[in-house]
């Protein structure tokens, strides 16, 4: 049975010769997350774990308990185990999480009711965390400057090689399991290709240095050849125990069958491009490669970084307002270009806040004629986008005025924006899995930067 709040209990007044109390800005985050309207949305997500979990059932955990640890986690920067740790140590973050003298829920408990928020709920969320700003007087939206990251996946630097021998450990171990549940026995299928199958990727990775030998390239095919026929022989033996399971009624065998159905396609697709690549001498685009059997949603982004020539993960958009809030993001596919996000990001600020931003900026990604078009027809007041390539004598003499200083100017300070999520919000590597895990993590490392930044601005008054 779903619980909406748990019995308050007063840590604080249990225990007063300590003198606990909350910093002030984990006062005021306690007074925004009281918001009925972010816990009606926590609520009807969680509903959803069983048809009738608000109705029967024993107690679960109390929404709110959920709502606040999750919230502790990003805010932090902690693994699920860490937040039931130190949650525990803590009479603070007890009394902050609205525990009292109960047992923190097991990091595992967190982890399912965590994996039940919809990307939807996180962008409404974030919608609801910057309305509650604007009626504190943290930001007015009068500015509005936008940017591009990448947040990397949970995925090992991905070469032909070792994304074969992936599928092979893969499928072998899917046949194992599927082998001992039909026949009672444990059987070690494949333990022979296994070994092959590391011998030939140290045998790769050794061919592949700086500069080869004519020997390490000749040997080179041959070597792929041989790793591709163990591979092929995995996905063969797959198909074979796809079929011995169809039409099973067992619950386990269904697993199964379905981590079948889902990982063979992408070792096939595996064995494609490898033999495009390496056997062929093909070039094959960065959107038709797949980088990862584990993470296949992963895109390859280049963005013309000298320390990072390819980065691995998803191309995130950020908008950022005065106030230092980010009050949009979008998770894109592939490695799409900025521009055509500027539209999309006008009109989120316009139906947020009410108004148009007075000051709109962004890096020459951005710029497009139709753009910077817009942007003046929507009446904007300073509009700081550079153009690409060479400038005109007019063109040069906008670019120096003030007020297209001034705005590029506080532009840059949304690279420090990024910064500060990668390092402190955990924007860096994404550690949830799927395309709704990338929108859920990128979601609530925003929220809790979010969160930190109104706390801030209320405790030392600099709210306007």
């Amino acid at each position: 049975m779903l619980r909406d709040r748990s019995t308050p209990v007063d840590l604080f007044a249990l225990v007063p010769a300590l003198e606990l109390r909350f910093e002030p800005e984990l006062a005021e985050l306690d007074r925004l997350l009281e918001d009925d309207q972010m816990f009606q949305q926590i609520k009807a997500d969680l509903s959803r774990r069983r048809p009738h979990t608000t109705e029967t059932g024993r107690p679960s955990t109390p929404v709110e308990v959920i709502l606040r640890l999750l919230v502790v986690q990003h805010l932090y920067d902690w693994s699920y185990a860490q937040t039931e740790h130190f949650v525990g140590d803590s009479l603070v973050l007890r009394q902050f999480c609205r525990l009292g003298l109960d047992p923190v829920p097991h990091h595992t408990t967190l982890l399912r009711w965590a994996n039940l928020l919809q990307p939807t709920t996180m962008h409404r969320l974030l919608d609801r965390v910057t309305e509650l700003a604007g009626s504190l007087k943290v930001t007015r939206g009068r500015k509005l400057r936008i940017d591009s990251t990448v947040v990397a996946t949970a995925i090992h630097y991905p070469t032909d090689s070792t994304l074969l021998f992936d599928g092979v450990r893969v499928l072998n171990r899917l046949v194992q399991r599927a082998t001992a549940a039909l026949t009672g026995k444990p059987r070690r299928w494949g333990a022979n290709r296994m070994r092959q199958g590391k011998q030939l990727v140290r045998r790769i990775e050794a061919t592949a240095a700086a500069h080869p030998t004519a020997a390490d390239r000749a040997e080179r095919p041959q070597l792929y050849r041989r790793l591709l026929t163990l591979t092929r022989a995995s996905v063969d033996q797959a198909e074979r125990i796809q079929r011995a399971l169809t039409g099973s009624s067992d619950a386990a065998l269904q697993r199964v069958d379905a981590a079948l159905k889902r990982i063979t396609p992408l070792v096939q697709q595996v064995i494609a491009q490898t033999e495009r690549r390496v056997l062929h001498g093909e070039s094959v685009p960065a959107s038709a490669k797949l980088v990862s059997l584990f993470e296949p949603h992963t895109a390859i982004v280049r963005r013309g970084k000298a320390h990072l020539p390819a980065e691995f993960g998803r191309k995130v958009m950020l908008d950022e307002v005065d106030g230092g809030l980010v009050t949009r993001y979008a998770v894109l596919p592939g490695n799409p270009p900025d521009a055509p996000e500027l539209p999309i990001s006008l009109a989120h600020h316009q139906a947020v806040f009410d108004q148009i931003p007075s000051v709109l900026t962004a890096d020459r990604a951005f710029f497009t004629l139709d753009n910077d078009q817009l942007a003046r027809d929507l009446g904007i007041r300073s509009v700081a986008l550079p153009r690409q390539g060479p400038l005109t004598a007019k063109q040069q003499q906008v670019r120096q005025r003030a007020a297209f200083r001034r705005a590029y100017r506080w532009r840059a300070g949304i690279e420090g924006r990024i910064s500060v999520l990668k390092r402190r919000f955990g924007l860096d590597r994404c550690r949830y899995h799927g395309e709704d895990g990338m929108e859920r993590w990128v979601g609530w490392g925003l929220l809790a930067h979010n969160l930190r930044q109104i706390g801030r601005s209320v405790a030392t008054g600099s709210a306007r």
